[in-house]
């Protein structure tokens, strides 16, 4: 039986199959996969584990012996076999379909591979471990998928965000599942349970950086090319993930925008900058920005933006790094950029 990740729960409090096999190269969902079934067993009397590491020295007879010996006390098992690699081979695969004819009583076979190739899906020994066992293949999530997870992940945390702060969290971690896991548990730790900002989340992701995305956005507003470029090259070399520095130069130049609209309806400077959260120590910074870049420039950031967001997604050619620095120069003095497009 094939289930999704998100279905083994489910299937656990029904009953336990004498076959698990887990495989993929998502090493979180893979983890807890095991960790679910392994607590499932133990409530069930499955105390003693074998553990068998199919390695160049591996001798597939091993499975066989440990399968047909017994415990001296009689107690239910688990057989965990690792396969690194995600093959097992033509000897291999004689001893898992002469095991799937003939499970052991009392005994939970759990197999954790690697990701395997689609001619092993198609194979007599997968075949046998379907019929009778439980087979969950973790595939690496992105989009609408990793968007999903990552906002289940902060609901079991007792924390909630909006989308914004949902795109923000996968865009830094690119979808590294463990790393999304270690950012949420970053936040519970500084927020405690509740709502989480985006701009918290924005806090709490880059704060180790040298060069943070904070320092950028002051740097562009100020408009200082030479230090843009220094710390563009920072950012780069600290592994910052581009979705995020992009995702900070598209915000601001929304607000702008927005900044922009707002004076044209006869707004107030005073109301305007509270209404967007422009407090003291930026409104200088913001009002330079505002002075230098009139609406359809800004306009023009965005539509370059959309030409990064394709060169990220790799939908469009070229280097992400040089389109975002393109970006920051036009951003500092437009003058500068007349081809941009």
């Amino acid at each position: 039986m094939r289930l999704k990740v998100e279905q083994f729960e489910s299937a656990l409090q029904k009953n336990l199959a004498p076959v698990y096999f887990f495989s993929g190269d998502e090493p979180l969902q893979l983890g807890e996969l095991t960790d679910a079934l392994r607590i499932s067993a133990r409530q069930n009397g499955f105390i003693n584990r074998e553990v068998l590491v199919v390695d160049k020295s591996f001798n597939w007879n091993e499975l066989k012996f440990v399968s047909d010996s017994f415990s001296i006390f009689s107690d239910k098992r688990i057989i965990e076999l690792r396969l690194p690699s995600g093959s097992v081979g033509v000897d291999g695969a004689k001893a898992l379909i002469n095991y799937c004819a003939r499970p052991p009583e009392d005994t939970i076979l759990l197999i954790t591979a690697a990701k395997i190739d689609n001619k092993s899906t198609k194979s007599r020994w997968f075949e046998a471990l379907d019929k009778i066992g439980v087979i969950i293949q973790a595939w690496p999530l992105e989009g609408a998928d990793l968007h999903r997870w990552i906002k289940q992940r902060l609901q079991k945390r007792g924390l909630h965000t909006d989308m914004q702060g949902v795109q923000l969290l996968a865009a830094r971690v690119e979808g590294n599942l463990l790393a999304a896991a270690q950012e949420i548990e970053k936040l519970f730790v500084l927020y405690g349970a509740g709502l989480v900002t985006v701009e918290q989340i924005y806090e709490a992701v880059v704060d180790s950086c040298r060069y943070d995305i904070f320092n950028l956005m002051d740097t562009l507003l100020s408009a200082d090319i030479n230090k843009i470029i220094k710390v563009l090259s920072g950012l780069r070399a600290e592994g910052i993930a581009t979705p995020i520095v992009l995702w900070a130069l598209t915000r601001e130049t929304r607000q702008l925008i927005l900044i922009k609209q707002a004076f044209a309806q006869g707004q107030a400077i005073d109301v305007v900058f509270r209404n967007h959260q422009v407090w003291d120590k930026r409104k200088t910074l913001v009002s330079q920005a505002l002075k230098r870049l009139d609406e359809h420039q800004l306009h023009t950031l965005l539509v370059v933006s959309a030409k990064a967001d394709r060169q990220i997604k790799g939908q469009e050619s070229g280097d992400v790094w040089e389109t975002l620095l393109s970006l920051c120069v036009y951003f500092c003095n437009p003058a500068l950029c007349t081809n941009l497009s």
